[in-house]
C-alpha cells in the first residue's frame, strides 16, 4: 500500500507573491524534492510550478514508476505551484513528474530544481542534499582581496571531463575528487589565480561541453555527487585557488525530461520561435519577460554562489540574448516595440541579475562573453549599464590571433591590429581570453596557429603570452594553451601531458609559471588594470621593425615597468627605447631565456642615457632578442624635479 501526498507547504502566502512577481531569488529553498521529517514522518516535499496542467503525479522507485498513485494537490491561489509531502520517500531515490496538460497531452519530465541527476544516458532526478560542512571558512571572509577588480585575476578555464584520464582507463572520467587531488597542486606550480570550470551543471549530451542544461540546480553526476564538488571547491580554496563557473541563462534543450514544454505550453520558453528558438544551436531561449522564469534563473545564479561558494560567473553567450536579430535573417525575428533590434526584455533581466548578484554577494565577479559593441556591458546599472563586472575582450583575441598567424614579414603590414586595442581597452572591464572556442572545429590548438617552424611558433607563442600578460585587463587561458598542447581539444580525451617531455614545451609552461608570478608580484599590472592612466604607449609606431614599447603603471611611479616586443626573428642590435628616468634596470622577464627554451639572447646592462627619445628624457640602447618579449623595471628612481623659476 503506498503513503498517500498529505498537504504540505514550504510556501508561505509571501513567497508565492514573490515567485510571481518574478521577486524571489532563492526559490531552491522552496522548489524541488527537500528531504525533512514533518508530523513525526520523514519523507520528501514535492513542489513544482506547472500552471497549465490539469494533474501533476510524482512516480519514482518508492510507487514503481506507478503514474497514477501520488498525485500533487494544486494550490488554490492562482500560482500555478503543484506540492505535497510523501512519507518514506528517502534520499536518493530516483523520481519524475507525470504532468498532465490542459489539452490532455502526458509528459514525464525530470524536475527543474532536482539537486542532483541520473547519470546520463538515464533522465530521472533524484532526491538529494546539497548539505556540506565547508571548510573554506577563510577564504569566504577574505575572498574580496582575491576576487577584486583592482587584483590580479589569471583564470585557467577547463572541462572537467577533458583536462586528465586515466592512461590506463582512457575512456573513464575523473570523479571531482580525483581532479581535486591533481589540479590543486598543478594551478599552484603554474600560478594561476583563479579556476573557470566549463558548465558542470547536469547536461545530457556530452559533447555540448555543458552548455546545453537540463539540470540547472544540480552538479553533473557524471563526475561524482554534489559534495564531492563541493570538496573541489574547497580544496581550491584552501590553497588560495578563486573558482569561476561557467553558467547559461541564454537557451536549453529540447530534450523531452527537460524544461521544453514543461506543462505542455511553452512554460520557460517563448512560444513564437522568432523569439523562442535557437538556430545557431538547435535549443530554445528563456523568456525573459515571464516573472516566474526570471526568478528561476536569478535564483539559480544565486544557488550557485550561495550552495557552492562560487567566486564568480562567467555568463554564456550574453551577445545572442541581447539582439533579437542574433544569427537570424531578415523576416526571421520580430522588432521590440520601439522597432529596434535590442532585446530589452534580456536587457532588463540582465541588469536585474547583476543587481542581485552583488547584491547578496559583493565579493564575487559576474563577466559577460559579449563579443558586440554594446555600450557599458561591465558599468553599473545605475549608469546605465548592464551591471557586469567585468566582460571578455573578444576583439583583442582576434586581432592578436590574426596578427601572429602572419609570416613576420608581413606583420609590419599589420601593425594596428596590435596597438587597436588600446583605443577601446578602457571602454569597458576587459578580461583577456583564449577560451576553449579558439581550438576547435578546425580553429588549430595555439601553437599550430603561429607562424613559422617549430622555433618560431613556440617564440611567437612565448611572445604572445608576455604581450597578453602585460596588456591591461585580466586573463583567461584555455587548458593545454600552458603548455603547447598541438592537438585541438577533444572533449573525449585527456590532455597531451606528455608533451611535457620536450623540451619546447616544458619551457612554455615555466613560462606561464613565470608571467603568473610576475603578474601576480608587480603591482603596476594591476592597481590600473581598467583606468588608462596605467598604461602609456612608448613607440607604437616602429612597424617596419614590428617593435612595440610601452608601460604599465601602479599607484607608484617606482612600481612602473617597460614592456618590450620584438615580433619577428632578427636580433635588434643597438635598439634605442625611451626610458621614464635616469638610473639603470633590471630584465624581470625575457622570453628568450634559455630557461623557456629560447635562445638566450639578453638586452645586456640597460643604464639610462640623459638622450631624448621617444618623447622622454632619458634612453638606452640594447639588444632585442628574436621573436621576443621583455619586461624591465628600474632598480631606484632618479627623478628630477624641474625648478620653477
Amino acid at each position: 500500500m503506498h503513503k498517500p501526498v498529505e498537504v504540505f507547504s514550504l510556501f508561505t502566502p509571501f513567497d508565492v507573491d514573490l515567485f510571481r512577481a518574478g521577486k524571489h531569488y532563492k526559490l531552491y529553498e522552496k522548489f524541488g524534492a527537500h528531504h525533512l521529517e514533518w508530523d513525526g514522518k520523514r519523507g520528501t516535499y514535492f513542489a513544482v510550478w506547472a500552471p497549465n496542467a490539469v494533474a501533476v503525479h510524482v512516480v519514482g522507485d518508492f510507487n514503481g514508476w506507478n503514474p497514477h498513485a501520488h498525485a500533487l494537490y494544486v494550490r488554490w491561489d492562482g500560482s500555478g505551484i503543484w506540492e505535497g509531502f510523501i512519507a518514506g520517500v528517502p534520499l536518493g531515490e530516483r523520481y519524475k513528474y507525470v504532468i498532465t496538460s490542459n489539452t490532455g497531452e502526458i509528459l514525464e519530465k525530470g524536475d527543474p530544481f532536482a539537486l542532483a541527476w541520473e547519470v546520463p544516458p538515464k533522465t530521472a532526478s533524484t532526491v538529494s542534499t546539497t548539505w556540506y560542512e565547508w571548510k573554506d571558512t577563510d577564504w569566504m571572509a577574505n575572498r574580496h582581496l582575491h576576487n577584486g577588480l583592482n587584483q590580479p585575476i589569471s583564470v585557467y578555464e577547463m572541462h572537467l571531463g577533458s583536462w586528465i584520464r586515466d592512461p590506463e582507463q582512457p575512456e573513464k572520467l575523473q570523479t571531482y575528487g580525483q581532479v581535486a587531488d591533481k589540479l590543486i597542486p598543478y594551478i599552484k606550480e603554474t600560478g594561476f589565480t583563479h579556476v573557470e570550470f566549463m558548465p558542470i551543471m547536469e547536461h545530457p549530451f556530452y559533447p555540448s561541453w555543458g552548455y546545453q542544461v537540463t539540470g540547472y540546480f544540480a552538479a553533473s553526476s557524471r563526475y561524482g555527487a554534489a559534495q564531492e564538488l563541493m570538496y573541489l571547491i574547497e580544496q581550491l580554496h584552501i590553497h588560495g585557488i578563486g573558482v569561476i563557473l561557467d553558467w547559461v541563462p541564454s537557451h536549453f534543450p529540447g530534450d523531452a525530461h527537460g524544461l521544453y514544454r514543461f506543462d505542455g505550453s511553452h512554460l520557460y520558453e517563448h512560444a513564437d520561435p522568432r523569439k523562442g528558438y535557437h538556430p545557431d544551436w538547435s535549443s530554445y531561449i528563456f523568456n525573459y519577460g515571464r516573472n516566474e522564469v526570471r526568478a528561476f534563473l536569478i535564483s539559480n545564479a544565486l544557488f550557485w554562489l550561495e550552495r557552492y561558494h562560487a567566486d564568480g560567473l562567467r555568463v554564456d553567450a550574453v551577445a545572442s540574448m541581447l539582439y533579437l536579430d542574433y544569427s537570424r535573417k531578415a523576416g526571421e525575428w520580430i522588432p521590440n516595440e520601439h522597432g529596434g533590434r535590442e532585446n530589452l526584455e534580456a536587457v532588463s533581466f540582465l541588469k536585474e541579475l547583476n543587481e542581485a548578484v552583488y547584491a547578496h554577494f559583493p565579493d564575487v565577479q559576474t563577466i559577460a562573453e559579449e563579443s558586440t559593441a554594446w555600450p557599458g556591458v561591465s558599468r553599473p546599472t545605475f549608469a546605465g549599464g548592464l551591471g557586469f563586472g567585468m566582460k571578455w575582450m573578444m576583439g583583442w583575441m582576434h586581432d592578436t590571433l590574426n596578427y601572429f598567424e602572419l609570416d613576420p614579414v608581413y606583420r609590419k603590414f599589420n601593425h594596428q591590429q596590435l596597438t587597436f586595442s588600446t583605443v577601446y581597452a578602457f571602454h569597458e572591464n576587459f578580461m583577456l581570453p583564449l577560451s576553449h572556442d579558439e581550438v576547435v572545429h578546425g580553429k588549430k590548438s595555439l601553437i599550430y596557429k603561429m607562424s613559422g617552424d617549430d622555433w618560431q611558433r613556440f617564440a611567437n607563442l612565448r611572445a604572445l603570452y608576455l604581450y597578453m600578460f602585460t596588456h591591461p585587463g585580466t586573463k583567461l587561458l584555455f587548458m593545454g594553451g600552458e603548455f603547447g598542447q598541438t592537438a585541438e581539444w577533444n572533449c573525449n580525451q585527456s590532455l597531451d601531458w606528455h608533451l611535457l617531455n620536450y623540451a619546447p614545451h616544458f619551457g612554455l609552461l615555466k613560462l606561464i609559471g613565470a608571467l603568473n608570478t610576475l603578474y601576480k608580484q608587480e603591482r603596476a599590472l594591476y592597481e590600473k588594470s581598467f583606468s588608462p592612466e596605467g598604461f602609456e604607449w612608448v613607440e607604437l609606431g616602429d612597424q617596419e621593425n614590428s617593435v612595440l614599447v610601452y608601460y604599465r603603471k601602479g599607484h607608484h611611479r617606482e612600481d612602473d615597468l617597460i614592456i618590450v616586443l620584438n615580433l619577428t626573428p632578427l636580433v635588434r642590435n643597438d635598439y634605442r627605447i625611451g626610458l621614464p628616468a635616469d638610473g639603470s634596470y633590471e630584465l624581470l622577464m625575457n622570453t628568450d631565456d634559455v630557461g623557456y627554451h629560447g635562445t638566450g639572447v639578453t638586452p645586456g646592462a640597460v643604464v639610462a642615457e640623459q638622450r631624448e627619445w621617444m618623447n622622454k628624457s632619458y634612453s638606452a640602447a640594447l639588444t632585442l632578442p628574436p621573436l621576443s618579449g621583455m619586461v624591465l623595471k628600474a632598480k631606484s628612481l632618479k627623478l628630477k624635479v624641474k625648478s620653477k623659476n
